[in-house]
């Protein structure tokens, strides 16, 4: 208790806010929190932060706030919460009350989905995000406020983050003090099996890998890969021409059990996948690309930010009409640093980029949605459900994004006769050199730059593009990098591991359906051989031509309907209903690769040629 009577004591003599985090019971999910809140006498409303940055949309997990008690004086006080903003709640100040001392619990859910408000905690680990464990002033942006952190952790745990401490004792980290906007883009990751890799220093900026996993076994870490991240670094920087960070920190958890995503800070990520990445190559090349999708955006999302995503406190609404540009700009750059880098193959990023571009080519819903409402609407559709996924679309401002991209870098290279890229527009909007700032942007800045660069009618580029229904994906940077999409008989490595690692059989280019392991039917495309058939989402197929349904099954069934010319009758479970269904489907399986066009110069080999030695 001595640390929380210095912070007290530190409170009182400055206008900081503390905030102590007692992170020992993490093990068990829960997280012990004080805060002590200078005030001044009369009504006073504190936040709990509800649009968290990077998260697009508001996330704040403001359900597992728990035991909230606010004292002063050692006297309790009544509070209550905002009838309409539930991340609001109100207390009267009495006369003579300089701070508040505010405690809660907060619970990590053992629900492994999600983003941060996901699960974050394991016997072995946590991920720490602050905007859990604040409230904050109504009335002061999250510039003005100061707060001064300190964190306890569990025996023996180790941590890393991109916070600068100003003193350790025992499990004790005392973080010196920074604005609540620094505090909660600069997340801690902590566990009992815990390594730290240094990356290098690139202009006085050090990079550090920081890997938290459920296993000692975990962070079996191959010299390659450690060569092929330091790669990373030399290549962003030989993109961008400049950084706007102080020192950047990748904070990898591996655990099966907590929620799998990346979230992008100014000066560090939170990277959460697979506790067997590092030691199977199929899982390592297969996420190959999130670190450095979550490295671009420390230029792209951060450091410059699209004006609507930038608010001055974490209860604004933020809006994301730009997120092709924050989302699919960032999903193209780090996909082509994954492979100057040597993270992944050329092979492996042409498969990937066919899997995106098929799966967009078999969507329904292009007939009535464009991409720019998939942006405007992402708060929606992050946490839409699997079925009718074609119908409603997606989060195609990442990969339908990408390909717009890739088209705007052949379409500088072709203007400029190989003289210009997207690296010089880069350079010029994200280089150069300054501190750990946000600078934000619109569509007009982003194609008065690219005009810089070479002229055109960006504008109108854009708007055919992204504002306008169409109901092919944007192929043309692809066909002006010397390739097209094509299909034939044989599954990419790729494709294989994202069926590993969905448990879902995909057959959409096929059959146009999507189908759990189980026989569960999780998408169709409208229009498609097995929706034609009266089969939806939701029902269960149980057996195919007389068989009980696998996925192999299926499969084998598709293969010998091209030679037997003979629809595929699959029986089907609806609620406590079966159905006999036909499929008129006779042409085999149908999988995509990009494949190269004759007489076409190789420009997307240019493209993934490494920049550094």
């Amino acid at each position: 208790m001595l640390w929380l009577l210095a912070a007290a004591l530190g409170c009182a003599q400055s206008a900081d806010i503390q905030v102590n985090v007692d992170a020992r019971d993490a093990p068990r999910r829960l997280i012990h929190v004080q805060l002590y809140i200078p005030t001044n006498p009369g009504p006073v409303t504190l936040f709990y932060p509800q649009w968290i940055p990077g998260e697009h949309g508001p996330t704040g997990p403001i359900a597992d706030l728990v035991n909230l008690k606010i004292r002063a004086n050692d006297r309790t006080m009544a509070w209550r919460r905002d009838a309409v903003n539930l991340y609001a709640f109100h207390v009267n100040v009495p006369p003579g009350i300089a701070i508040l001392d505010v405690t809660f619990d907060f619970i990590s859910p053992a629900d492994a989905g999600g983003f941060s408000a996901g699960s974050s905690m394991t016997t072995e680990l946590a991920v720490l995000s602050w905007n859990q464990y604040v409230l904050y002033p109504q009335a002061a942006t999250s510039d003005q406020l100061r707060y001064q952190a300190r964190l306890r952790l569990p025996h023996d745990w180790h941590y890393g983050t991109a916070l600068a401490v100003a003193q350790e004792s025992g499990d004790q980290i005392e973080f010196r003090p920074v604005s609540l906007t620094t505090l909660v883009d600069s997340p801690v990751s902590a566990g009992a099996h815990y390594k730290t890799i240094e990356l290098g220093t690139v202009g006085g900026a050090g990079h550090y890998l920081h890997i938290a996993a459920d296993s000692e076994r975990a962070l079996a870490i191959a010299p390659d890969t450690v060569n092929q991240y330091r790669k990373l670094i030399a290549e962003a920087s030989a993109m961008f021409g400049g950084r706007h960070y102080r020192s950047y920190h990748f904070l990898l958890t591996l655990s099966n059990h907590v929620a799998s995503f990346g979230l992008e800070h100014h000066e560090s990520s939170d990277d959460r996948l697979d506790e067997r990445t590092l030691i199977d190559e199929s899982l390592l090349r297969f996420h190959a690309e999130l670190l450095p999708h979550e490295f671009v955006h420390s230029w792209n999302g951060k450091y410059r930010r699209p004006i609507g995503l930038v608010t001055t406190d974490y209860n604004q609404p933020m809006k994301g009409d730009l997120l092709w540009i924050y989302e699919g700009l960032t999903e193209y750059l780090g996909s082509v640093l994954s492979a100057r880098s040597g993270l992944e193959s050329p092979e492996l990023f042409r498969d990937r980029l066919a899997y995106v571009a098929a799966h967009l080519d078999h969507e329904s819903g292009r007939s009535w949605r464009p991409l720019a409402d998939t942006a405007i609407s992402g708060q929606l559709l992050f946490g839409a459900r699997d079925d009718y996924a074609a119908l409603r679309r997606g989060l195609d401002f990442y990969g339908e994004g990408q390909l717009v991209w890739l088209e705007v870098d052949t379409l500088l290279r072709q203007l400029s006769h190989g003289t210009k890229s997207i690296e010089d527009f880069c350079q010029a909007f994200y280089g150069g050199e300054g501190g750990v700032s946000v600078n934000a942007y619109t569509l007009d800045d982003v194609t008065a730059a690219l005009g810089q660069i070479e002229s055109h009618d960006w504008a109108a580029f854009f708007r055919r593009r992204v504002e306008t229904v169409r109901t092919r994906p944007p192929l043309a940077g692809v066909e002006n990098a010397g390739w097209r999409l094509s299909y034939s008989s044989q599954r990419s490595d790729y494709w294989n591991t994202a069926e590993d690692q969905s448990k879902v059989m995909d057959v959409m280019p096929s059959l146009g359906v999507s189908v759990k392991n189980d026989g569960l039917v999780q998408d169709v495309e409208i229009g498609g051989p097995v929706q034609m058939a009266g089969i939806a989402p939701g029902a269960k197929i149980t057996s195919v031509n007389g068989r009980q349904f696998s996925p192999a099954v299926l499969r084998g069934e598709i293969q010998d309907a091209a030679s037997k010319g003979e629809a595929i009758e699959l029986v089907v479970k609806n609620g406590e209903y079966f159905s006999t269904h036909k499929v008129d489907y006779r042409s085999g399986e149908k999988y995509p690769y990009l494949e190269k066009r004759l007489g076409k110069p190789d420009i997307l080999g240019d493209i993934l040629r490494p920049r550094t030695k």
